[in-house]
């Protein structure tokens, strides 16, 4: 089995699930007492997320390279990054080690292309849905139309994120405002959802939505198990 290095805190709360998923896994498919071999580098997100809103993306770079980098002297045989908003930095931290890096998007866009769907919706933060990091590598890579919410729509998504779900606030009434959303990309011909930051999943789940949901906080972590354990 190999080793999975995971830079997380960002937030621990979907943190916390990448291990729970990846060790509910390991343990499934390997039976018995098994579990994950794992290192995380978890960083203080009060202090990423202002630098993220200060839009300090050079030095949050260089604190996201120094944490791969420590994961790979720790023994990590690779690396994820559990959120999706800072792999806007995923080349730069490729060309600082020497293991690889599982990109977030990679085996999402594979699913989504599984599913023979060609038009899909994207939430996350602001940055994810408005920079071309993400979006422009599901297009490029993966050939998918990706589409995403209004301004003001992107506003409410983003606001819960780092007002909410971050802080392990679940309030109903956002969950009902994230369905609207989706709908109105349901409406503009989306043919199912990314959860294109790793704590949507704790808000919004398949019922909410009437076309298929794609939370890659499971999918990115399941797609860890399959590269540790060989498969």
């Amino acid at each position: 089995m190999k080793v999975i290095g995971l830079i997380g805190g960002m937030s621990w709360e979907s943190s916390a699930e990448y291990y729970r998923f990846i060790n509910e896994q390991i343990r499934t498919r390997l039976g018995g007492a098994h579990s994950a071999k794992s290192l995380m580098w978890s960083m203080d997100f009060g202090e990423i997320e202002s630098l993220q809103h200060q839009g300090e993306w050079g030095v949050l770079t260089q604190k996201m390279c120094e944490a791969a980098v420590n994961l790979e002297k720790g023994g990590a045989d690779f690396i994820i990054i559990c959120t999706n908003t800072m792999h806007r930095m995923a080349e730069t931290i490729e060309a600082n080690i020497a293991i690889p890096l599982l990109h977030i998007a990679d085996p999402t866009a594979q699913k989504i292309k599984d599913a023979g769907i060609s038009r899909i919706g994207l939430l996350g933060t602001a940055f994810t849905m408005e920079q071309d990091f993400y979006k422009g590598r599901l297009s490029e890579k993966f050939g998918l139309d990706v589409i995403i919410p209004d301004d003001e729509d992107r506003k409410i998504v983003h606001d819960v994120i780092y007002h909410e779900l971050v802080s392990g606030v679940i309030l109903d009434e956002s969950r009902d405002k994230y369905r609207k959303i989706i709908q109105k990309l349901v409406d503009n011909g989306a043919q199912g959802i990314i959860l294109g930051c790793t704590e949507i999943m704790l808000l919004v789940s398949q019922q909410d939505s009437s076309v298929p949901i794609f939370d890659t906080t499971e999918i990115h972590a399941l797609a860890a198990v399959d590269r540790a354990l060989g498969n």
